[in-house]
């Protein structure tokens, strides 16, 4: 573990695939700061479990689909650390209720795109700021080669996407709309921050065995043993938090805008 001092921000992390990453990422070093919507306890625990790591670990409660609770998140990691070296944008929902394309409802459409895409936006613009500014302040080099004898935390963005960016649903649509917006966004700060020295990479799950697809477990369990999957198997909230600490840890410094596919093969053409 490098003896700098490494922030990370989460969204979304008391549970799941969030809940995986905050504990990955104390394990790898990191002080973590992580925000939870409204179940404090879940997000106690999460806490708990990453403090073990030896590293100082902050949950915060906060929306970010909505302003206030964007500042409110960075806000405290800057009380708390006085910067921020990674964002992981991982908090989303699917809809309430999955109904045909034809039915969906605009109050259903605002809150996913709110939760899952406006919200991951503004927050990145926000704390992309931050890092500019951090980066100027310490006159750090742009996009300097690694060097193994003076290790540097590159400041890094991740969003956690989805293989239904490209694979529709029509019940429910609008979280297909979401992570295809999550796609471009990663591909659209990725080209403005490369200059700025920051990365920007999205990390896509395929079925992965958390609460959201919990409704679906035995559809999925079907087309799992039915061969949908080259790995035939659930992917779990750990195999998203290896990608995400494989990146943070600086795996591809001369890359970003790059797609990982954590999904099974999901992603693989077959015949």
């Amino acid at each position: 573990m490098s003896e700098i001092e490494k922030v990370a921000l989460v969204t979304g992390g008391s549970r799941g695939i969030g809940r995986a990453i905050v504990i990955a990422l104390a394990q790898a070093g990191w002080e973590v700061v992580f925000s939870y919507h409204q179940n404090a306890q879940a997000a106690e625990e999460t806490a708990q479990a990453a403090r073990q790591a030896g590293r100082e670990v902050l949950p915060v409660q906060a929306d970010i689909a909505e302003e206030a609770g964007r500042e409110r998140l960075v806000n405290a990691a800057l009380e708390a650390f006085g910067g921020i070296d990674l964002l992981v944008n991982n908090a989303g929902i699917a809809p309430r209720s999955r109904v045909d394309l034809l039915e969906m409802t605009r109050e259903s459409f605002d809150e996913v795109m709110d939760t899952n895409l406006k919200g991951p936006f503004f927050l990145t613009q926000r704390v992309a700021r931050v890092m500019i500014e951090q980066a100027r302040a310490l006159q750090s080099p742009v996009q300097a080669p690694p060097d193994e004898s003076s290790p540097v935390v590159m400041p890094m963005i991740i969003n956690i996407g989805s293989i239904s960016a490209y694979a529709s649903s029509t019940n429910r649509g609008e979280y297909c709309l979401s992570k295809a917006g999550v796609s471009m966004m990663t591909a659209l700060f990725a080209d403005r921050l490369a200059g700025e020295g920051i990365l920007v990479y999205e990390v896509r799950p395929g079925i992965i065995m958390t609460d959201m697809t919990a409704a679906a477990q035995s559809k999925y369990d079907r087309l799992i043993q039915e061969g949908l999957l080259p790995i035939r198997r659930w992917g779990m909230p750990e195999d998203i938090a290896r990608a995400v600490t494989a990146l943070a840890g600086g795996a591809l410094p001369y890359s970003t805008g790059e797609i990982i596919n954590v999904d099974g093969g999901f992603h693989l053409r077959r015949l």
